[in-house]
């Protein structure tokens, strides 16, 4: 008996058997692998969209400046029970775990006093009762907490998957509920990740199933096979499973148009195979298409985005280390992203430059010619030429390779030792200045062509004296163009009396007024441009 057992194991059919048994193991499992991460990755990104949909939902329930009565009264009112039932409803309609409102300690976010806890019917967990008190449970809450608080993000959402959960695996997604510019209170949801479990064991479940049937037509046909006929297509099929392992891309041409068999057991094997790839691959697309738009979308304008912030200076202070000036800027897009953008940075230890633009049109491509000319306008500011000769040179580069699109831009020098500023202005709006003891006035300079019509065109140099506590104040079009929902204007005037309402404020709180006075004036009217202002104190 131990003998034909032992030449069995020797034979080219065990062989090729054991081998085929073996790849298809290793092909498993890579699968499984890859096909896990994606389906765990898709259905965390659905769980979190619809967290984010059930929390922009709960802040059409509430009122920012209704907090703190709700907090006075405990939640002991008609209007408090009113919205609690709404959120209740939100739970049990979107089958999300908790909806709660939060206010937070904001000397060391270390506490959070809740204002509302209302959670799905089907949940196991308590509730917690208006005015209830307990402590940041981590880190990752605390920081999240100061930064919507901060206004450094305008929504973000954390994933609890491992650790000692008292409410399980979760994922917690949070908005802040604000009054004007101040945040009141935290909009907080919690989805629980049980059902991502059950459908991942389900996944899984399912690939194993499909990959031990096709195992076993894989070593019945293999053992019918003992010639060259047989080693031929299955050396094809596992170099072709191998690859799908590694890409998880479909074969163009069809396995079974690959090898000369026809209609047998091989045949079935690699047809096996294309059917395989074929219920994979759609398995995880379908898994995804929920989405699929929405993610589109929102990836595009998520790109565009980051590329525009991370392109804009805001961090400030912006130089800490220099005490001769001070400055602030920002933009508040009309979109996703805009077409507005602004640049500071030394020329050298004595000279500042700094520069604001305004790109024809909106969206995702104003943000990408943004971006060209913006890297274009500093690569020339560093060749310490005049600020006439930086536009010049960019203006015959812009001109020459970017077509359709044009640029207004403002550009100026600051020597830091003695206050002379050299500017020059492309088609850009004319700047405010506020001279020692004096107020805001506008500075009408020379306006040369914008920048992207043609090439040759020149500029002109001008110079300001700045005194000790002199302000310069830079903007975009955006802002004397607010508009009313009755078509007027906000306008120059308005503009001048806004940044005099504080002449002396730091360049901070200048933009803050007139960013106030802005929204003040257009109400609930939409914006149309971008809003994006600079200004420079020097001491």
């Amino acid at each position: 008996m131990k003998i034909p057992l032992i030449k069995a194991t020797r034979s080219i059919a065990f062989k090729s058997i054991a081998v085929i048994v073996l790849i298809l193991a290793v092909f498993s499992v890579v699968i499984c692998a890859i096909g896990y991460d994606g389906f765990t990755d898709a259905l965390v990104d659905q769980y979190t969209t619809d967290a984010f949909m059930a929390a922009n939902v709960s802040t059409i329930m509430l009122l920012p400046e209704m907090i703190d009565y709700y907090m006075i009264n405990g939640g002991d009112n008609y209007n408090w029970y009113n919205v609690y039932s709404l959120l209740k409803d939100t739970c049990n309609s979107t089958g999300v775990e908790f909806i709660y409102v939060i206010k937070v300690d904001q000397t060391d976010y270390n506490h959070i006093t809740f204002v509302f806890s209302a959670k799905n019917s089907d949940s196991i967990y308590d509730e917690f009762p208006c005015g209830y008190v307990r402590e940041t449970t981590n880190d990752e809450y605390r920081n999240a907490y100061r930064a919507l608080y901060e206004g450094t993000l305008e929504s973000t959402s954390v994933m609890r998957d491992s650790g000692n959960l008292s409410t399980g695996r979760h994922i917690t997604v949070m908005i802040p509920l604000r009054d004007g510019n101040e945040t009141t209170a935290i909009i907080c949801v919690q989805v629980q990740l049980d059902k991502l479990e059950k459908a991942r064991s389900t996944y899984v479940r399912n690939v194993v199933i499909v990959l031990v049937i096709l195992a076993i037509v894989v070593i019945v046909t293999q053992g019918l096979y003992l010639n060259s006929v047989l080693l031929r297509p299955v050396k094809t099929i596992t170099a072709e499973s191998s690859r799908f392992a590694r890409e998880s891309v479909k074969r163009k041409k069809k396995l079974t148009k690959s090898i000369r068999n026809k209609d047998d057991e091989i045949a079935l094997l690699a047809d096996s195979i294309d059917h395989m790839e074929t219920q994979i691959v759609d398995y995880i697309s379908n898994i995804t298409a929920i989405t699929a738009e929405k993610q589109r979308i929102s990836t595009e304008l998520s790109l565009a985005a980051r590329i525009q912030a991370d392109a804009l200076p805001s961090k400030f202070p912006a130089f800490p280390e220099r005490n001769e000036f001070d400055l602030y800027a920002s933009m508040n897009p009309a979109k996703e992203v805009g077409g507005d953008y602004y640049d500071f940075f030394f020329v050298d230890d004595d000279h500042l430059c700094l520069f604001i633009a305004d790109v024809s049109g909106k969206g995702i491509p104003a943000a990408l010619f943004m971006m060209s000319t913006k890297n274009v306008l500093s690569s020339n500011a560093m060749k310490s030429l005049s600020p006439a000769e930086i536009l010049e040179n960019t203006n015959d580069i812009v001109a020459k390779n970017m077509q359709d699109m044009f640029v207004t831009v403002w550009l100026g020098i600051l020597e830091i030792s003695t206050g002379k500023l050299v500017a020059s202005n492309a088609g850009h709006e004319f700047p405010v200045i506020r001279q020692p003891d004096g107020k805001f006035e506008v500075f009408e300079d020379v306006h040369g062509p914008f920048i992207g019509g043609f090439q040759g065109v020149k500029y002109t140099d001008y110079e300001i004296k700045l005194g000790h506590g002199a302000r310069l104040f830079v903007y975009t079009d955006g802002v004397p163009e607010a508009t009313d929902r009755k078509n007027d204007m906000f306008g120059m005037e308005r503009l001048v009396d806004a940044l005099n309402e504080a002449p002396e404020a730091s360049p901070e709180k200048l933009l803050e007024n007139v960013r106030t006075s802005v929204d003040r004036f257009v109400k609930d009217a939409e914006q149309f441009d971008d809003l994006t202002m600079l200004c420079l104190e020097y001491k």
